[in-house]
C-alpha cells in the first residue's frame, strides 16, 4: 500500500469517526450535574421515593401511607404502564441534594409527635410498628439508580440490597430482629427502633477531565448511592445530634405516645467507575450463577435423554414399522398387525369440544410469540431494569399485537374440526382467554384496593386495559380469523373412519392423568431453577437480569415439551388409543402424528 493510500485510509477513518453518534435507550442516558446551574448540567439531584413492601406481606403501601416527611405530589414523574402494573408509586421526596454538597445532621421536617388519647396518632404510630414488624422496605431513587442498603450479614458477607429498612423491633425474649443484629444498641426488650436518620453516600465520576473524548467533559455523573439508616434520639428538632454515639429511638410496644424526628446527611465520594458500570455492583450482590450453569447442564441432560429416545423410536421402530406396514398386501395381514397403525382410522378424528381446543390453541400460540418476542428483546439490553416497566410494557404490546396470529390459528383449526359455528369460534377466541385473564386480575386488584394497597391499579389504567384489549387486541384477532377461514382447513394423510373404534383398557401409565403428569415432570425439572429465581426476584423485590439463562433455559423447555409430548403421543398409540389431541395441544405433537400416519400407505 503506497504512502499516499494510507494517508487517505486514516483521513477517512477520522471522517467517519467524526460522524459517529452513539444513542441511548429514552430515560437511560446518562446525566451530567453541575455544583453551578448550567445548559444541560443541572445541579439538583432529584431523590424519590417508591412503594414499601415487605417479603412477609403481599401487600404493598405507598410511602405517604405511613406518617413520614412528605412533599407535595404534583411533580411525580410520569410512569409508564408497566411501572403502574407493577405497583411502582414514584413520588418526590423532602430530601435535598445538590451536587458536590455536603449536608450534616439535617432536618427533614418539623417533629412528628403522637399523643396520648389521640385516636388518628395512635393509629399511624401503630401502623408504623407494624411495618416495622413485618421489616417492610423502603424504595429511593436517584439519577434512575436505586438506592442501595450495603451490610455485613451473619456469615459476614457484603450484601447489598434495593431496599433499606423502616426499622426493626426487639421482642419480649430480648431477640433481635431484621436490621437490630446490626448494632447492639437496638436490644432493649419489647422496643421499636425506628431508623429515623439516614447517612446517604453518593459516588460519583468526575467528567471534567475524563479521558474518554467522546463524552462531555462538564461535571459529574452519579455512579452509586448508598443508605445508611440509624435510629437517633434528638432531644428536640432545634437540637440534633447524629454522631455515633447518640441513643436510639426506643418506642415501647405498648406505648401510645412518641415524638419522632427525620433527619439526613450525605457525603459524596469520587470513584473511577464508568457510568456504563454503574449497575455491576447491584447485580452482582444477586446470587451466583453457578447453580444456574448447573441447572442449564442439567436441563441439556434431559434434551439428550429425551432426543435420544424420540431419535430411537422414529429412526429404528417407527422406521421399520412403516416399512413392514407398507409391505403388507392383504387385508387379513393387516388385521394380523396391532399397534398406532391399527387406529390409522380414527387418529385425526375430531377430538371432544373442538371450539375449546382451537380457542385454547391460538390462545397458546399468542402467548408463545409474545414471550420469545419479548426474550430476544430482553437478551439484546431493551429491557434492562435501568428502564424501569419496560419488560410488561412490552410483553403487554406484543400479546395485544399477536392477537392476530390466535384467530388465525383457532380459525385454521376449527376450519381443519370441520367447525360450522364461526362466529362462536370467532368470539371466544377474541373474549374467552383475555376475558379470564382480566376478570382475575380485576378481582386480585379489588382485593387489593380495598387494603389501600399501591399496588391496586387506577381505575383510568383499566380503561387503558379495556381499550388494549377491546380496540387493538379484538381487531386484531378478527384480521386473523378472516384469513384463517379463507384459507383451506389442513388436511389429513389418511381417511378417517365413520365409525370410532373402541378403545381397549388401557394401563396405568398410558391413562391421561398419569400420562400428563409424566409430561410434565421433566419440562418442570428443565425450569424449576429459574422459576426459582423469576419467582425470588418477585417476592423478596430482587433485580432479576439473567435474560440471557432465562431464554437459554426457555429454548431447552420447549425441546423438552416436545419431545416429551412425543413420546407420550407414541405411547399412548401403540396402545391403541387416540384421543391424544387434548393431552398434547400446546405441543408439537400434532406434526409428528400427522407425519408418521402420512407416511404409511393406506389406500
Amino acid at each position: 500500500m503506497s504512502k499516499s493510500t494510507r494517508m487517505l485510509t486514516k483521513l477517512l477513518c477520522i471522517g467517519f469517526l467524526a460522524g459517529a453518534s452513539a444513542f441511548y435507550l429514552p430515560g437511560l442516558a446518562p446525566v451530567n450535574f453541575c455544583e453551578a446551574e448550567k445548559a444541560n448540567c443541572p445541579s439538583n439531584v432529584s431523590l424519590y421515593v417508591n412503594h414499601l413492601d415487605s417479603d412477609r406481606s403481599v401487600i404493598p403501601y405507598e410511602y405517604h401511607s405511613f406518617d413520614f416527611c412528605t412533599v407535595n405530589e404534583d411533580e411525580s414523574p410520569v410512569e409508564n404502564l408497566g411501572q403502574v402494573l407493577f405497583g411502582e408509586r414514584i413520588r418526590p421526596s423532602p430530601y435535598k441534594v445538590k451536587f458536590l454538597q455536603e449536608e450534616k445532621c439535617r432536618l427533614v421536617c418539623d417533629t412528628k409527635k403522637y399523643a396520648r388519647g389521640n385516636a388518628d396518632d395512635l393509629t399511624k404510630l401503630r401502623l408504623l410498628q407494624r411495618a416495622m414488624t413485618l421489616n417492610y422496605q423502603h424504595h429511593w431513587i436517584v439519577d434512575n439508580m436505586p438506592v442501595t442498603f450495603c451490610f455485613k450479614n451473619l456469615q459476614n458477607m457484603d450484601v447489598c440490597t434495593t431496599g433499606f429498612p423502616v426499622g426493626c423491633f426487639v421482642d419480649e425474649q430480648g431477640y433481635q430482629h431484621d436490621a437490630c443484629v446490626l448494632n447492639q444498641k437496638y436490644n432493649t426488650p419489647n422496643n421499636f427502633y425506628i431508623f429515623n436518620h439516614v447517612d446517604i453516600e453518593i459516588y460519583y465520576r468526575d467528567m471534567t477531565n475524563d479521558a474518554n473524548f467522546l463524552e462531555h467533559r462538564v461535571g459529574g455523573r452519579i455512579i452509586r448511592i448508598d443508605v445508611k439508616p440509624r435510629s437517633i434520639k434528638h432531644s428536640s428538632s432545634s437540637s440534633l445530634d447524629c454522631s455515633d454515639s447518640a441513643e436510639p429511638v426506643a418506642i415501647d410496644a405498648k406505648s401510645e405516645s412518641a415524638e419522632i424526628t427525620y433527619t439526613y446527611s450525605i457525603k459524596w465520594t469520587k470513584t473511577d467507575i464508568k457510568w456504563s458500570s454503574r449497575w455491576d455492583y447491584i447485580l452482582q450482590s444477586m446470587p451466583h450463577t453457578n447453580i444456574q450453569w448447573f441447572s442449564i447442564m442439567n436441563s441439556l441432560v434431559i434434551v439428550l435423554f429425551l432426543t435420544g429416545m424420540v431419535g430411537m423410536i422414529i429412526m429404528r421402530t417407527l422406521h421399520r414399522d412403516i416399512d413392514r406396514y407398507n409391505r403388507l398386501d392383504t387385508e387379513e395381514d393387516a388385521q394380523e398387525e396391532f399397534g398406532w397403525k391399527l387406529v390409522h382410522g380414527d387418529v385425526f378424528r375430531t377430538p371432544r369440544y373442538p371450539m375449546l381446543l382451537s380457542v385454547f390453541i391460538g390462545a397458546g400460540c399468542q402467548t408463545l410469540l409474545m414471550v420469545s418476542v419479548t426474550l430476544v428483546f430482553a437478551c439484546l439490553g431493551f429491557l434492562s431494569p435501568a428502564n424501569r416497566g419496560s419488560l410488561i410494557t412490552f410483553a403487554l404490546f406484543f400479546y395485544v399485537l399477536f392477537g392476530v396470529v390466535a384467530g388465525y390459528i383457532s380459525a385454521r383449526l376449527y376450519k381443519t374440526f370441520e367447525g360450522i359455528h364461526w362466529k362462536t369460534n370467532l368470539v371466544m377466541t377474541a373474549f374467552l382467554v383475555p376475558g379470564i385473564l382480566f376478570t382475575i386480575f380485576f378481582f386480585s386488584n379489588t382485593l387489593l384496593w380495598t387494603k389501600g394497597s399501591s399496588a391496586a391499579v387506577p381505575f383510568g389504567t383499566l380503561l387503558v386495559l379495556l381499550v388494549l384489549w377491546l380496540f387493538i387486541s379484538v381487531p386484531m384477532t378478527f384480521v386473523g380469523a378472516y384469513f384463517g377461514f379463507k384459507k383451506r382447513g389442513i388436511e389429513a394423510p389418511v381417511r378417517t373412519n365413520k365409525i370410532p373404534r373402541q378403545v381397549p383398557e388401557q394401563t396405568f401409565y398410558t391413562k391421561s392423568l398419569p400420562g400428563m403428569l409424566m409430561g410434565g415432570i421433566l419440562p418442570f425439572g428443565c425450569i424449576f431453577i429459574q422459576l426459582f429465581f423469576i419467582l425470588n426476584s418477585i417476592w423478596a423485590h430482587q433485580t432479576y437480569y439473567m435474560f440471557g439463562f432465562l431464554f437459554l433455559v426457555y429454548l431447552i423447555l420447549i425441546i423438552t415439551c416436545s419431545e416429551a409430548t412425543i413420546l407420550l403421543a407414541y405411547f399412548h398409540l401403540c396402545a391403541e388409543d387416540y384421543h391424544w389431541w387434548w393431552r398434547s395441544f400446546m405441543t408439537t405433537t400434532y406434526y409428528f402424528v400427522r407425519k408418521i400416519y402420512g407416511s404409511v400407505k393406506v389406500d
